[in-house]
């Protein structure tokens, strides 16, 4: 395959700002990334029940992230944290076609809030706010700008992420308040501290090997 077909989800806002109407959005160095790593990238409208015939038509699916949360209830949790907001159509639809993804043995490539996603999709569950749940953490939400480190990742010895990086030790950018609080049943730990960076801004080499492998594993 010379060219492997990599859906990637969107965002969602409503009217205002853009359009009088509700629209769509993603950065555009999401795309970049899927193109300079070899991949064409195609965008996914929110529609749940279409989510079987995009993955007919895509050999990866890349989550994205957004300034959003996936809700408490869909990981069991009986309280929800007054900081979490959701949007349950776009949630709706990346849970399809994330399931639907992993059933088919379709690589899948979770960033952010979309790795959070992930995580629920196989089972586990969510820290729903980093500062309240974690005491003395790093901050995960970065005041400098989305194009430079915030923090250091510590990433387990070989793991999956450390033989694509070739690195025990990653300088990622960072810009949530929720993490995974249990792995879903047969997920590896690749990394601590918080492997929810956003890669699609190469801010180092290991970003770009990221996607790289991504879309070499897509191309079959």
């Amino acid at each position: 395959m010379a060219q492997p077909v990599i859906g990637l989800t969107l965002d969602h806002e409503p009217p205002g700002g853009y359009s009088k109407f509700p629209w769509y959005a993603i950065r555009e160095n999401y795309c970049d990334a899927v193109r300079r790593a070899g991949g064409l990238p195609i965008l996914l409208p929110h529609d749940p029940d279409a989510a079987s015939d995009y993955l007919d038509r895509i050999d990866g699916l890349v989550v994205t992230g957004g300034g959003f949360d996936v809700d408490p209830a869909l990981f069991g949790a009986a309280t929800r944290h007054p900081s979490v907001t959701t949007k349950d159509r776009r949630t709706s639809f990346e849970l399809a076609a994330t399931k639907g993804a992993l059933d088919r043995g379709m690589p899948v490539l979770g960033i952010c809030g979309g790795q959070q996603l992930l995580n629920v999709a196989l089972g586990g569950t969510l820290i729903q706010h980093i500062p309240d749940e974690v005491p003395g953490c790093v901050a995960h939400r970065q005041p400098n700008p989305r194009d430079e480190p915030g923090h250091s990742v510590r990433i387990i010895a070989g793991t999956l992420l450390h033989r694509i990086t070739g690195a025990a030790d990653l300088a990622v950018n960072s810009a949530h308040h929720q993490a995974v609080k249990e792995a879903g049943p047969g997920l590896v730990i690749d990394a601590v501290a918080g492997v929810q960076w956003h890669p699609e801004f190469e801010i180092n080499e290991a970003d770009r090997r990221i996607f790289w492998a991504f879309v070499e594993v897509a191309r079959g």
